[in-house]
């Protein structure tokens, strides 16, 4: 009889038969799982990749939008035109257009003169009447002042123009070149930093757009947001979570949470259209209407992260407080809720960011108006930074293309703040159980 022991290893050949089926299949696993890792270190690196080619695209087309081009003129304050009686009705733009005459003077017919006028902006009119009624003494002066160049001539120093194309295709003519050059070589053109983008709101001419308009709307319509789905997403969470019994009711409530949280933004808009606007008579294009929209927008998201968190503070801390006497008030206000506030304040914040970059909800109540002037207040006509760049990204000049990229910058700069401060709450007060 064969002794079992007096095989190699101590094993049969059925048991090493068994043994190289395991090692086999093992192997095969291990196979499984590097490939599956394989998988998953390939979809991060192409969403990086594709993230980065946003990114880069974005940033390529919106970075020179930050400076602005302007031109040196002799700016003659002529007191014939500009009288003390009427300063503020004065002929400003004949002002301009004599300095570059004056500046020109070989330049004779109309069309070469309706040529040479679009070297400067509309605006520079506007920048002469400022410096004029802040300060009447320079009438009769000879200043040198720096005015806010034509969106063209910005274009072409930023190199967005075919010099190599046709006149006929080019919006800049060869005499306009010619005029461009002599500035340069007296050093009456430069790129500044572009204030006006920040400083100003909405204009039909490229070169005085600016985001100011749109980031007040914004600022007012996300404070209505916050101050109304806040208080009411952590009082409906409490609720639901710590105070209300199981029955149909409450499942019918949690049910409609839900799927509140999944239906497209523009319902609400509608929603907002029919209720805010036709009954109500709330103003329409105010920042009120757009914060009452975009709280029914977020309160889903609100109520589901603030449950989440209500639920992940361990059952001992609600029984060592009643246990010690406080009622079940004290106990969700002094305990359960002081626990549960980094998690509520991560998905306040991502519920807010959300509504920072929501446009469709806004379009519906008329949020998508020209608004020029920056609203000072929460019923003033206004819109927001996400459709600020709609009504930009629909426009033919080519100086808003840059202008878009760039208001597409400061709106995830303020998208990545915002995500980056509800990581750092949820580490900094995380506690772990």
């Amino acid at each position: 009889m064969n002794n079992p022991s007096s095989q190699p290893n101590g094993l049969n050949p059925q048991g090493r038969r068994a043994i190289e089926i395991v090692n086999a299949g093992l192997a095969r696993r291990y196979r499984k799982e590097r490939r599956f890792r394989l998988y998953g270190i390939s979809a991060i690196l192409a969403s990086l990749l594709f993230l980065s080619f946003l990114f880069g695209s974005i940033i390529s087309k919106g970075y020179s939008a930050f400076q602005q081009t302007f031109i040196q003129l002799d700016i003659f304050f002529d007191p014939a035109i500009l009288s003390q009686e009427s300063l503020s009705t004065a002929n400003y733009p004949g002002i301009v257009k004599q300095s570059l005459r004056q500046m020109f003077p070989e330049v004779k017919s109309r069309q070469d003169k309706r040529m040479l006028y679009r070297l400067v902006s509309s605006g520079a009119s506007f920048q002469i009447r400022q410096m004029v009624l802040d300060s009447p003494e320079m009438i009769g002066q000879t200043l040198q002042v720096w005015v806010i160049a034509d969106d063209d001539i910005d274009m072409l120093e930023k190199g967005h123009f075919d010099l190599e194309a046709p006149e006929g295709e080019r919006r800049i003519k060869d005499i306009q070149l010619a005029w461009v050059d002599r500035l340069k070589k007296e050093s009456r053109i430069e790129k500044r930093f572009n204030r006006i983008l920040f400083t100003a709101g909405d204009s039909r001419e490229p070169e005085l757009a600016g985001i100011l308009g749109a980031v007040a709307g914004s600022f007012y319509t996300l404070l209505v947001t916050l101050l109304l789905s806040f208080p009411i997403g952590i009082a409906s969470a409490v609720y639901l979570e710590e105070f209300a019994t199981q029955n149909r009711w409450t499942d019918l409530i949690e049910v409609n949470i839900n799927n509140l949280a999944a239906v497209p933004s523009i319902v609400f808009g509608l929603l907002g259209l029919a209720v805010f606007l036709n009954f109500f008579g709330l103003p329409r294009s105010a920042p009120l209407v757009g914060g009452l929209v975009l709280t029914l927008m977020t309160l889903p998201t609100i109520i589901i992260a603030s449950r989440a968190s209500l639920q992940s503070v361990p059952p001992s801390i609600r029984e060592a407080a009643l246990g010690i006497g406080a009622s079940k008030m004290q106990m969700v206000t002094h305990h359960v809720l002081p626990l549960a506030l980094p998690g509520i304040l991560t998905g306040t914040i991502i519920g807010m960011a959300r509504a920072l970059g929501e446009s469709a909800p806004l379009l519906m109540i008329g949020m998508v108006a020209f608004i020029v002037d920056v609203p000072g207040g929460f019923t003033d006509p206004s819109t927001v930074l996400p459709v600020q760049i709609f009504l930009w990204a629909d426009s033919p000049e080519r100086a808003f293309v840059e202008r878009t990229s760039a208001a597409t910058i400061v709106l995830l700069a303020f998208l990545i703040i915002m995500n980056a401060s509800a990581v750092y709450l949820r580490k900094k007060f995380e506690r772990r159980w």
